[in-house]
This record gives structure tokens, C-alpha cells and sequence, in this order.
């Protein structure tokens, strides 16, 4: 199998189940953001704090095409890479997308647990009902992109491993029948 994409807000799973995926079908995994932070030697942050959001999408659409070029892999694209200009298509046309489907209450709960709001500087300060408010916000934004994808997966069973490597193996079982 080719490269499978998986796309949706940051939240709903694409690097948990992402790596689960992987490791149920033996491919390799990537995950574009730290695929992107390797390659500069800096993080996200840094990347849009010194560069500017401009400089980090040509980073990140040329990280999305060396990808895109690989043999096999499930990649976690980040949250916002469908929405660029042309994004969907090279995804579309090298590989197989799945968009990741959640609540945007499920997907505050996730971002709102200590660990992961320490990691997203936009949502740091925030309240849980501003980041809902914000998730709300930016998934309706989003929604015409990732409704580009070719199938669609709910992620919402995915906080324990169990229902990690549950939801991964039907995955997985779907992605065979194809």
C-alpha cells in the first residue's frame, strides 16, 4: 500500500492512532511536524516565531511532497496542511486520505490536559471553554479541506490503549478491504 494520509484537527488522533496504525500493518510512520522539526533542527514555535507562518507552509509543503514521493507510510499531517494551497490535491493524487473525524467537544478534552496544552502555545492561556470555542471555530473553517478527503474514520474511541489498538485493528481491516 501506498502512502496513507491521515488529516483532521490537532486533537483527534492522527499521531496516536497514526503510530497504532503502523505498527497493526508494519509501515513506517511520520509524523510531518516532527518530520518538519527534524529537518530544521527548531521546533513548530520557533519555526513560525523566527521565519514567520508564510516561510513554515513553503517548509511544510515541501516536507508534505517528500513525503508524499515515499514507497509507504501512514503520515499524521499537522492540523492546518490541508488547508494550504494545494495541499489536498498533492495528498489526494500520492496517496490514500483519511480524515479523522471527533467531537469538538472530545478534541477540547484532549487538548485541554496539562501535557498537551503546554505543547500548543495558541491554547496555553486559554480556558477549556475558549479552546472549545476556538476548536469550534477553526473546525468549521477547516471542514471544506478535510471533506476533500477520500474516506473518513471516527477517532473517538482512543483514550486508553485498548480502544487504541481497537479502533487501529478496524482500521486496519478497513483499509484491506480496499
Amino acid at each position: 500500500m501506498g502512502v496513507i494520509f491521515l488529516i483532521g484537527m490537532a486533537g483527534c488522533g492522527k499521531t496516536t492512532l497514526g503510530r497504532a496504525l503502523a505498527d497493526e500493518m508494519d509501515m513506517p510512520f511520520i509524523d510531518l511536524d516532527e518530520y518538519i522539526e527534524e529537518r530544521c533542527e527548531a521546533t513548530i514555535g520557533q519555526i513560525f516565531e523566527q521565519a514567520g507562518e508564510q516561510a513554515f507552509r513553503e517548509i511544510e509543503r515541501q516536507a508534505l511532497q517528500e513525503v508524499a514521493a515515499m514507497d509507504g507510510a501512514i503520515v499524521a499531517c499537522g492540523g492546518g496542511t490541508p488547508c494550504q494551497h494545494g495541499n489536498m490535491e498533492l495528498i489526494n493524487q500520492n496517496g490514500l486520505s483519511i480524515w479523522l473525524t471527533t467531537s469538538a467537544q472530545r478534541i477540547t478534552e484532549r487538548l485541554c490536559l496539562p501535557q498537551e496544552k503546554a505543547k500548543r502555545p495558541a491554547i496555553a492561556h486559554m480556558t477549556d471553554a475558549e479552546v472549545l470555542d476556538f476548536v469550534t471555530h477553526q473546525l468549521a473553517e477547516r471542514q471544506p479541506f478535510y471533506e476533500q478527503a477520500m474516506l473518513r474514520f471516527d477517532s473517538t474511541r482512543l483514550e486508553s490503549i485498548e480502544e487504541i489498538n481497537t479502533t487501529a485493528r478496524a482500521l486496519a481491516t478497513l483499509l484491506a478491504t480496499l
